[in-house]
This record gives structure tokens, sequence and C-alpha cells, in this order.
């Protein structure tokens, strides 16, 4: 049996629970006369006063979320372009964007939530089965990156010595 539309949907995950009303349903917003909606927190899941307060205001609740929707985009373009360079930048910096953007919208928190119980399941694994899945992402990187140096070339930005060490591999 399939949900019904009409009902709100719960977000799962730890903390309060967040109901995304439907599109157009009638319901108190964060200010008088602002349209419910599906995409955007609302007000009552505040836990912040100075928040709370920008809500009040249409005018600085439209600005805020514009900040936070660039901000967000900003640190997930950069975790994409520092994503193939050394250290650890890409993945921790679109988890970050990721964290901004679910603070004001509603899908940005189900996929937070969705990416913490994946990271609470692999957690519960036992080591071998940990170290295995490990592994295999690790092979599946690096066959990815084999790839893109079969395709693209190595950039010429990279050191002397690295160009040496991957002259040596096969087919580049």
């Amino acid at each position: 049996m399939s949900p019904d539309p009409e009902q709100p949907a719960p977000v799962a995950g730890a903390g309060p629970q967040v109901l995304a009303p439907p599109a157009g349903s009638p319901g108190p917003g964060p200010v008088e006369g602002h349209p419910d909606h599906h995409l955007l927190r609302e007000a009552g899941e505040d836990r912040w006063r100075w928040r709370a307060r920008i809500r009040r205001s249409p005018t600085q609740l439209r600005l805020y979320r514009g900040v936070v929707a660039l901000l967000g985009l900003l640190l997930i373009v950069l975790g994409c372009v520092s994503g193939p360079l050394p250290g650890p930048g890409g993945i921790p910096l679109v988890l970050l964007g990721l964290a901004v953007w679910s603070s004001e919208f509603v899908w940005a928190r189900r996929l937070m939530t969705r990416f913490k119980t994946y990271l609470h399941h692999f957690q519960a694994w036992s080591r071998p089965r940990q170290a295995l899945a490990l592994a295999a992402f690790l092979v599946v990187c690096g066959l990815c990156g084999y790839g893109y140096l079969l395709v693209l070339g190595a950039p010429g930005w990279l050191p002397d010595q690295v160009h040496t060490v991957l002259d040596r591999l096969p087919g580049l």
C-alpha cells in the first residue's frame, strides 16, 4: 500500500521528528501569510533564538536562505574541485555543505539523515567486514583514477617525480 500523499512525511533520524507538510496545505508558517511548502524547514523547528528572529521577517528570511544556499553550494563545489588534490579536502567539504543546507532545507536534512543511517550501519559491521568494504572502496576509487588518467592523461601541474611514476603505468 502506498503512503497517503495528503499526509505529512516523517523524516527518520535522531532528534525531534520533522514533518514535511504537503505543498499548498494550510497551516502556520514562519511569517504571517507565508505559504507552507515541503522544501524549507519551518520556524517551529528552530533551537536558536537568533534564527527564530530571522524567520519572523520575510525579507531577512529570504536573504538568510539565499546565503545558506550559496554557502552550501560553495562548500560542495570546493569539495568537488579539491577532491582530486592531495589531502582530505573533498568529502569533508561536501558533507559540510550538505550540513549547511540541511539547516534550512528539508530535502538536504533527509539526505543527511540517510547518510548518517548508512554510516551507523557500517559502524555496526565487524572489523573484517569493514576492512573488506574499505578495501573494495579504495579499489573502485583507484580504478576510477586510473580510468581518468587513461582518458585525460596526467595533469600538467603534477611534479616531475609523479609524472615519472605515472609513465610506468600501462596505457599512459
